[in-house]
């Protein structure tokens, strides 16, 4: 047995419910996993992850929420619930989604709500608020004296306009704000946290009850603890995405040499050392080097092993390096977000049958748009008009050019203007165009469109935003904390709750298993049906027909990245030698007019997977057009989790495919 697995001192247990707060979580499996992990004595706690950039910019330009403030008032009762019955702490960030400060506020209230609602009279919410909202005249300075510098070679360099033209402008904290916040309200039981690197309140806690500093480089002994902190906080965040299949929930018990032990909520499911290693492939640009706030995290001698209940997976060799050692020399550096409104935005759409009109579609089209422009020729302001097509020739499904019959295409007109006045009057005018325009051998005579869908003719959609800050700030010495001489964030502690007597005592935690007792818990709601033979959709001969994953996501607001994996290793090792993926066959495939933008290309074998990097603008969004960003005007695939068909269609050499067949 590795000297990593011997005499291994657990520090502390972590339950995540689900990925993301709000979206739901599975209350009777959680306190059944509770119930279990209490009874071994180590410190136990919530935590969860309520952030994200890849719903797209409107959190931020507007202050929205990720979810429904019900969806939030729905989780939060549960959890609060296992807080004042198990006696635990619970802890995330990023709260309301963008983590700004006005969303941290909103959060609380929902608490306070919760509290006072009639049977949570003995709730004793002992809270610690953090926030992460940076003041515009603080980034203007760092800006001026060039300590901000984009995330990215695919983000543009910051301008004094994207700042003041930003409703806010929130920083990625790292975990020294949760930390200083335990060590200053060591009584604390929740702690509501601002915009945050997702691993952070992770690496806080169990840093907190291990007595691990955060602030020292010395050892290599303490960049594997950090480290393996770090990198079990990445795993957890999503909750059960790393495991088979992918699941809400996950567990982890971290011991105080950095390895960490990995299981799913979910009695249905498993973790494998290969779905666990896979997890670093996931929304990352690449897979063994993660950036994050004070320096890296390192994967390249990560060794994970299967345990023999044969659904955890046991963790080591994670490094993390801080930007401040001397070899590195980097101050500590936090990224910024923030996004701007650009305009306001109407469409309207529906579909269209007719053959004849489908394979002229795009002479149509354009004659809608120079009616448009005559109608609205006196407009007050800048416009655009663009088209969303569905299936046809030259549709932003890829459908190609054949001849062959297509039965239906859906079009969606997006309009951009200086008004939402405007944006509508456009829209409207672009659907009657559309519906009564005439074109060659036209035999339906009394109308082109089917619309209608929702009740409406045109919708008026608000609001365009885009986000405009996606950079990395320096910080001064101490200024990633609380305490910091130039404090860039804060903290407020307050008690929520009437904190009368318990009218009944909580009942004694159970002594089964985790695994027993979630077996009888765990809700069937959102478990997937039985695999289906997918692969007979797929030709033979293309990549999707060996591959057991074949997907893309975006890797922040400027990117997208792919992985294919593989769950055979011998299949894996034919793929990696024949050579298939050279940088210029995979910017033909994925559309990069030149192969020098990819940003990350290679393979990564603890995971048997191929992995590739593009910024976001080589990708075609609506229109043909090209994007810089996620989630602005004429957006259809925020999240980029469609863009992988080209590879899983991907030809194999004839040869290659004769020998893969051959092999399992």
């Amino acid at each position: 047995m590795a000297s990593h697995t011997q005499n291994l001192d657990p520090v502390c247990h972590i339950v995540t419910p689900v990925g993301m707060l709000g979206y739901g979580l599975d209350e009777p499996a959680t306190r059944a996993a509770l119930s279990s992990l209490i009874s071994t004595g180590v410190s136990t706690a919530l935590i969860l992850d309520s952030g994200s950039t890849d719903s797209g910019p409107s959190k931020l330009a507007l202050g929205e929420m990720s979810c429904q403030r019900s969806a939030y008032t729905r989780d939060l009762s549960k959890l609060l619930k296992l807080v004042h019955d198990f006696k635990i702490p619970l802890l995330f960030s990023s709260a309301g989604g963008a983590g700004t400060d006005d969303q941290v506020e909103e959060i609380v209230k929902v608490i306070e709500e919760i509290a006072a609602e009639e049977g949570n009279e003995h709730y004793d919410l002992r809270t610690v608020a953090i926030y992460a909202g940076i003041d515009k005249t603080t980034v203007l300075e760092r800006l001026e004296a060039g300590e901000i510098t984009p995330c990215g070679a695919s983000v543009p360099k910051l301008t004094e306009k994207d700042v003041t033209a930003s409703r806010c402008i929130v920083a990625q904290m790292g975990p020294q704000p949760f930390l200083d916040a335990m060590r200053d309200y060591p009584d604390f039981n929740l702690i509501v946290g601002g915009r945050a690197y997702d691993p952070s309140p992770y690496v806080a806690y169990a840093a907190h009850v291990s007595g691990v500093p955060l602030d020292d480089w010395s050892s290599k002994e303490l960049r594997l603890q950090v480290g393996g902190f770090t990198h079990m906080g990445k795993i957890m965040e999503c909750g059960g995405v790393c495991a088979i299949p992918k699941s809400q929930g996950a567990i982890a018990t971290v011991y105080r040499n950095g390895t960490f032990d990995i299981a799913p909520l979910d009695s249905n499911a498993r973790c494998t050392p290969v779905s666990v290693a896979a997890h670093a492939l996931y929304e990352n640009s690449r897979p063994t080097i993660l950036i994050g706030p004070g320096g890296y995290l390192e994967l390249t001698g990560v060794n994970y092993e299967q345990l023999p209940d044969g659904r955890t997976v046991r963790v080591h060799g994670a490094m993390f390096h801080w930007g401040r050692e001397k070899q590195i020399g980097v101050p500590y550096q936090v990224k910024l977000e923030a996004a701007r409104v650009v305009g306001y935005r109407a469409m309207y759409m529906g579909s269209i049958k007719d053959p004849i009109l489908i394979r002229q579609l795009d002479s149509l089209l354009e004659r809608v748009r120079l009616y448009v422009a005559e109608q609205h020729k006196d407009a007050q302001g800048p416009w655009e008009l663009e088209f969303h097509k569905y299936g046809g020739p030259g549709g932003t499904n890829g459908t190609d050019n054949s001849d062959a019959p297509v039965p239906e295409v859906f079009l969606i007109g997006e309009v951009l203007a200086s008004s939402q006045e405007l944006a509508t009057s456009l829209a409207s005018t672009a659907k009657v165009a559309t519906t009564h325009g005439s074109y060659a051998g036209q035999k339906a005579t009394a109308g082109n469109f089917a619309f209608g869908i929702g009740g409406l003719m045109t919708i008026p959609c608000g609001p365009c935003a885009e986000f405009c800050i996606y950079h990395v700030m320096n910080l001064g010495d101490g200024e990633e904390g609380l305490h910091g001489s130039s404090r860039l964030f804060s903290s407020k502690k307050m008690t929520i709750g009437k904190q009368q007597p318990t009218p009944t005592p909580t009942p004694p935690p159970a002594t089964e298993t985790t695994t027993t007792v979630a077996k009888k818990e765990t809700s069937k709601a959102a478990q997937a049906p039985p695999n289906p033979e997918s692969d007979n959709y797929l030709p033979h001969g293309t990549l999707g027909k060996f591959a057991s994953v074949v997907r893309s996501k975006n890797a922040g607001p400027y990117e997208v990245t792919f992985d294919v994996m593989f769950d055979s290793e011998n299949q894996y090792n034919l793929i990696k030698e024949s050579g298939i993926f050279s940088l210029e066959t995979v910017a033909d495939i994925l559309g990069v007019s030149n192969e020098r933008d990819i940003v990350w290309c290679g393979f990564f074998d603890p995971a048997r997977a191929f992995k590739v990097t593009i910024p976001r603008k080589a990708m075609r969004g609506g229109g043909g057009r090209r994007r810089l960003t996620s989630g602005g005007y004429m957006e259809q695939d925020v999240h980029a989790a469609q863009q992988h068909v080209p590879l899983m269609y991907m030809k194999l050499p004839g040869e290659l495919v004769d020998r893969l067949a051959r092999v399992r």
